[in-house]
């Protein structure tokens, strides 16, 4: 039977911020949210932060994969919402939720904040598509509960309550998505009525 198991970090690591919005795919791969070019850091050191909000949150459906050490590492931090609203839309057959790439439109999407290495960062681009179904796109979250440990400014929030994070959002949606309703924090079992559909059962 699958156990997944809680993976223990190494007391310190580096968190950088995720690139800015004009800054390549490509690039973001390489710039970890973790380590500056030419820190010394080690790979084992390389960390990115992830702004969760759909099935992989705590209590979801998918959540199992973030605390299977053979994807690698990842550990909660805390809480937060993002700065800007975005349309949270259920579609598809299998109901899965979709952060569309609107920023501006819909809600502030509620969601969880987990710093991951490098080997969990690859398990998730591929657990999500990306770039095909997701892209991995850079996101400002407002901070609600902060669970990280306290260390240097960049491990922390910024003055103003906020972190940049890297988000699973989509830009390859069907243009009808759009006026689907909009949510601002997921539950697979709320009252929408429309529970994701596991991958093992499809």
């Amino acid at each position: 039977m699958y156990e997944p198991q809680e993976v223990a970090f190494p007391s310190a690591v580096a968190v950088l911020p995720a690139p800015s919005l004009d800054e390549s795919h490509a690039y973001s791969q390489l710039a970890l949210a973790g380590v500056r070019r030419g820190s010394g850091a080690s790979p084992a050191a390389r960390m990115a932060r992830v702004f969760i909000y759909g099935t992989l949150k705590r209590g979801q459906p998918n959540h199992k994969v973030l605390l299977d050490g053979a994807n690698g590492r990842a550990a909660f931090q805390g809480r937060g919402r993002t700065v800007e609203p975005y349309p949270l839309v259920i579609a598809g057959e299998h109901n899965i939720p979709w952060l569309l790439n609107l920023p501006g439109q819909g809600r502030c999407v509620a969601g969880e904040i987990y710093v991951v290495d490098e080997q969990m960062l690859s398990f998730l681009d591929e657990f999500e598509g990306c770039p095909d179904m997701y892209q991995r796109t850079p996101v400002r979250v407002t901070v609600l509960e902060w669970e990280g440990r306290q260390g240097t400014p960049e491990e922390m929030p910024a003055t103003d309550g906020t972190l940049q994070c890297f988000v699973y959002s989509t830009a390859s949606y069907a243009p009808e998505w759009v006026r689907l309703p909009h949510h601002d924090n997921y539950d697979s079992r709320g009252e929408h009525g429309l529970p994701y559909n596991p991958r093992e059962n499809r």
